[in-house]
């Protein structure tokens, strides 16, 4: 038997590990750039996707409330249909259910959660139909008065596009969902001009982590598909704002951030009432395609009575915005959209939350603001900027993305003055949704299936702990000239040193391989052979400087439950799962074992012992004088 302190050589020594870890690196840097590449190209298309939908919904919109065949931009609220507007998104429901049941089921929702769980739990892989069913589907929702955004639509078809792309050339299911990450987020710069939070979209909502490999290509995506929206839209902010937002002052941001508790509160009120609906039609004893009919014809009556419900609704969140609405017009805005976005969505036809929510956020936060202003009128209360904050609050809230909410709201009006207010608020709200809601909005429906949403983004503890930190001293290697039959009954009496591999050494120290109790113990080897004849692993092992995610990634491609460590020619111990397991039990104990390393108890009472000493000595100088 040999121990960790006998000397050997290996057969692959440390330089042939270090040209092998120099090529994998140069290696996955050409990855990345081909995927970078790759990503380019899907936001190129995307952005034409984009402004193609935005077309078809105009167009759908001017045929179906005006009998016009033009795409120009026009808002089905002027409409002089009258009564019979009601029947117009019924129409258009039923289109979209029957989609649904003959094309794809897939094209129901608003996007953002099918695409999470197409990346959580089917290696991020969307059927391509869904490419130009979804935008197709969403349009006909949108034009006939569905109270949706495009933005919805357009993420889950740049999605759709990325993975369709991911599917056809061979890469990872990794490289795959960061395509589909870098398409959705691409179609969402491109429709608001609005890269940076696109990206933080990508981290917060759809990747999960935060590294080069996936930034890199995603914020490319998003750069260029903000260069097709003021390529093929508008140069300027998609939500402008005349006057310029000042810096509020500190009791301000106080009533901001109050404001923020609230529009939080009833954040998780809304969220909860649009999956009760949904529950609601889930009982009704008709088959799900007729329910975005039946939402329909609440969006057609509730958009008879207040027409500026229907549709996408942009000029709306810019009317909020302008802070001229009367306070009637705000809260019949606020209530009717609720009800016509809450019942249409919950039909399960297809269109966008981000628009329906930053509207009726933006509506509580200016009637917010106007209690405010009438209440405290001395603070500096600004109407616009409470609209303002009271838009990021509500997606902040609803979908717990919470730098992309700031930001967003930063990018599209270009009021750099709101970003404390903002801060405030959407740390509030989220705050209040964070205690309060288990699921969000986005989350909610793919958790109803068991599909698990993480929701930290922690530096992965096997990729920061290397080996040498974890492993034993104590490591044994097997001479290789003993024979099988002689192992076979040391292993047998020596039950602690079991293991599915043994470590095989030569008699000079040197490193052979590894045998597998499969290959020992089978019943066609001759017992009296030498065990060095069976080595069939010569080259496994690892460094004490590599980390326990290269042993992890070696261990699971050999299929090995251990490995040497090898450092400059000697055996510095073995490697085991058991390591691997200790170290994520530690990481529970940083997380969740409390204890303290300062005990102020013990310090109070040496303080109060020395006081005791200062005051005796004091005593006896007293009586000395």
């Amino acid at each position: 038997m040999l121990n960790n302190e006998i000397p050997v050589s290996i057969l692959l020594d440390t330089t042939l590990e270090n040209e092998q870890r120099a090529f994998k690196k140069k290696y996955n840097k050409k990855r990345l750039l081909q995927l970078s590449l790759i990503a380019i190209l899907i936001a190129i298309g995307i952005s034409f996707i984009a402004k193609l939908l935005v077309y078809l919904i105009n167009l759908i919109t001017n045929l179906s409330f005006y009998g016009n065949l033009s795409i120009e931009n026009t808002s089905p609220s002027n409409n002089n249909l009258g009564i019979y507007v009601i029947v117009i998104p019924v129409i258009g429901g039923l289109i979209v259910g029957l989609m649904a049941k003959y094309g794809s089921k897939a094209i129901r929702g608003h996007g953002i959660p099918e695409a999470m769980e197409q990346i959580l739990t089917n290696q991020s892989k969307i059927k391509p139909s869904i490419t130009y069913l979804k935008p197709i589907a969403s349009a006909i929702s949108i034009g006939t008065g569905g109270p949706f955004g495009a933005e919805g639509p357009i993420i889950s078809t740049g999605g759709a596009l990325g993975s369709t792309l991911g599917q056809i050339i061979k890469i990872t299911p990794n490289e795959r969902k960061i395509l589909l990450a870098a398409g959705a987020t691409a179609g969402m710069a491109a429709i608001f001009g609005s890269p940076i939070a696109a990206i933080l979209l990508a981290i917060e909502l759809l990747l999960f982590e935060f590294s080069p490999r996936s930034f890199i290509p995603v914020a490319l995506a998003c750069i260029t598909g903000a260069a097709g929206h003021h390529l093929l839209f508008e140069d300027s902010v998609v939500f402008p704002i005349e006057n310029i937002i000042e810096v509020a002052a500190n009791a301000a941001l106080f009533f901001y951030g109050i404001m923020g508790i609230v529009i939080g509160l009833l954040s998780v009120i809304v969220t909860k009432i649009v999956y009760w609906i949904e529950d609601m039609f889930e009982r009704l004893p008709i088959h799900w395609a007729w329910w975005p009919a039946l939402g329909g014809l609440a969006v057609g009556i509730i958009g008879y009575f207040s027409p500026k419900t229907l549709g996408v609704g942009y000029n709306n969140i810019i009317d909020l915005l302008s802070g001229t609405m009367t306070i009637q017009a705000v809260l019949l805005l606020c209530v009717f959209k609720f009800l016509s976005w809450a019942i249409s969505l919950g039909s399960g036809t297809s269109g966008g939350t981000l628009a329906p929510l930053l509207t009726i956020g933006g509506a509580i936060g200016a009637l917010l603001g106007s209690i405010g202003m009438y209440w405290f009128p001395n603070i500096g209360i600004n109407i616009q900027l409470a609209a303002l904050v009271g838009m990021s609050a509500m997606f902040a809230g609803a979908s717990r993305a919470f730098l992309t909410s700031i930001v967003f709201a930063l990018e599209t009006t270009g009021q750099s003055g709101a970003l404390l207010p903002l801060l405030a608020t959407c740390t509030s709200s989220y705050i209040v949704s964070y205690f309060l809601m288990d699921n969000t909005i986005m989350t909610e429906k793919i958790s109803r299936r068991g599909v698990f949403t993480p929701h930290s983004y922690e530096s992965d503890i096997l990729q920061k702990t290397t080996v040498g930190q974890v492993i034993s001293n104590n490591s044994l290697a097997i001479c290789d000239t003993m024979k099988i039959n002689e192992v076979r009954s040391w292993l047998n009496n020596e039950p602690d040193l079991k293991s599915n591999f043994i470590i095989i050494s030569d008699k000079d120290g040197n490193y052979k391989g590894l045998v597998s109790s499969s290959s020992l113990y089978g019943a066609h080897q001759n017992p009296e052979k030498e065990i060095g004849s069976i080595v069939k692993r010569n080259n496994l092992f690892i460094s004490p400087s590599q980390t326990l995610r290269d042993a992890v990634e070696i261990m699971a491609k050999e299929n090995v439950d251990l490995l040497p460590v090898v450092n400059e020619e000697t055996i510095s111990g073995i490697l085991t799962y058991q390591h691997i397991i200790s170290i994520y039990k530690n990481g529970l104990d940083d997380n969740e074992k409390k204890q303290a390393h300062i005990s102020l108890s013990r310090q109070r009472l040496k303080i109060l012992v020395h006081q005791q000493k200062l005051i005796t000595l004091l005593k006896g100088k007293n009586k000395k004088n």
